[in-house]
């Protein structure tokens, strides 16, 4: 895709897509935006990862049965979170088997 074009792509999506910039804390932790959490019907959300993005979808638990959960920090941590690149050390293992 030419640069123009790109631009194009992306002053497109700054119009129709509300953007914000999320600081991790500490411990490695992001904080999705009330007003965005809000327009689901949920709590929980799923995270894809791919060398160049993280995605964040919301999705009701009922959706999960098809899903592995890979952590659980009530579960696996005491209740504890982990860094991102503890995640993302998680998520290549399991994508390269």
């Amino acid at each position: 895709m030419p640069y123009t074009e790109s631009k194009k792509l992306l002053l497109s999506y700054k119009l129709t897509m509300p953007t914000k910039l999320a600081k991790s804390t500490s411990k490695g932790q992001i904080t999705l935006p009330k007003e965005w959490r809000d327009q689901f019907k949920t709590e929980n959300f799923i995270m894809e990862f791919d060398p160049k993005q993280i995605v964040i979808k919301p999705i009701q638990i009922n959706e999960l049965a098809s899903e592995e959960i890979i952590f659980d920090a009530d579960i696996d941590n005491n209740g504890k979170g982990i860094s991102p690149d503890e995640m993302i050390k998680m998520l290549k293992k399991i994508k390269n088997g």
